[in-house]
């Protein structure tokens, strides 16, 4: 099968690896619906993995859960034998800067060992296929824009930006995409790359800034903002990066990395005040929310500024953001004000909005 083939709306069998977490249930909802492709969903299940979030997907014959470890070796080979992939979208991964502050070997073992691991896993299922299958397989690793460390107040990150990882989070991912890299140079193994920016949306676990400040709003709550709240980030919502995924998969040239980013830089006091202000709207309380808006210390190391160049996505592949921040964060809000059955259980048993990261 031909990556032309697959443009032409050929069936793909896709392994997603971290398919429960944020993103990757965005994309298995979003590959669902276009209703072209099988996904086998391998997911550990850790604090972060929700099936829920699939539970619109859950009885549909093209999509398959397996709950595996990709640290597992042989797992991952078991995976990669009985399913038959064409094409492998790697998003597990641990994701929370503040988690890597206080606990940095899960990220070593999960991001760097993990990736390393299904990498071999990969390279010898793919050395085996026919000529034809070998040629049109496809890796696509999903990172992050925060390997290019920290931007001034002009300029934005490209594809050709130096690595400059700033936390223990951002080394693990920067470790993790120099690892595919060079499994391509040197195995020849057909990879893509991608870097995106600050993803929300829903089924956002909540120790993330958005889905933190509206529950903790709900609430009535303290609303945290670090320092001063002046640092910066490049909002996308999440299944306009779901889109962008499918659209690399099928289009991006091996060996590439593409940059993913909405365009929409916002300070962190800025998407606090408007989820403060929309959430007045929507659901009016006694006293507006801004006064709940609390100061707290730095986070250590704290990144001032991120911000995206996606020329390359826009001009090589033809994708552009349906949302702007306005619009996404707008329809953020009111899934979450929809869907407490989803969140509620987490804030329960799981997450209840406590500090992280304070070492």
């Amino acid at each position: 099968m031909s990556a032309a083939a697959w443009r032409a709306g050929k069936t793909m069998k896709i392994l997603v690896t971290g398919g429960a977490g944020f993103i990757g249930s965005a994309l298995i909802r979003h590959l669902m619906r276009q209703g072209r492709h099988a996904v086998l969903n391998v997911d550990k299940l850790t604090y972060a993995g929700n099936l829920e979030s699939l539970r619109a997907v859950a009885g549909n014959p093209a999509y398959q859960f397996l709950q595996a470890d990709i640290c597992d070796r042989a797992a991952m080979s078991q995976a990669f034998a009985s399913f038959g992939p064409d094409a492998v979208m790697h998003l597990a991964a641990e994701s929370h800067v503040d988690r890597s502050i206080d606990g940095p070997a899960a990220f070593v073992q999960t991001n760097v060992v993990g990736t390393y691991t299904l990498l071999e896993a990969a390279r010898d299922y793919w050395s085996a296929l026919p000529p034809a299958r070998r040629e049109a397989f496809r890796f696509q690793h999903i990172s992050t824009d925060e390997v290019y460390g920290s931007l001034g107040p002009t300029g934005l990150f490209t594809e050709t930006t130096p690595y400059d990882p700033r936390s223990p989070y951002s080394a693990s991912k920067a470790s993790s995409d120099h690892l595919v890299q060079a499994w391509h140079h040197t195995f020849g193994l057909p990879v893509l790359i991608t870097n995106c920016s600050n993803n929300y949306g829903p089924f956002h676990f909540p120790e993330k800034l958005v889905p933190l400040i509206i529950l903790n709003a709900l609430d009535n709550r303290p609303l945290p903002v670090y320092g001063r709240g002046d640092n910066i980030r490049d909002w996308l919502y999440v299944e306009d990066h779901a889109r962008a995924l499918e659209m690399v998969l099928e289009k991006g040239k091996p060996g590439r990395t593409y940059n993913v980013g909405g365009s929409n830089e916002r300070t962190n006091l800025q998407v606090v005040e408007g989820i403060c202000d929309i959430l007045d709207e929507l659901r009016p309380a006694s006293a507006p929310r801004r006064a709940l808006i609390t100061f707290v210390p730095d986070r250590p190391g704290h990144d001032h500024r991120y911000a995206i160049d996606a020329t390359r996505l826009r001009a090589e592949l033809g994708w552009t953001p349906l949302e702007n921040f306005d619009t996404g964060i707008r329809k953020t809000i009111q899934w979450y004000l929809d869907n407490a059955w989803w969140w509620r259980p987490i804030r329960e048993k799981k997450y209840s909005g406590e500090r992280l990261g304070k070492k």
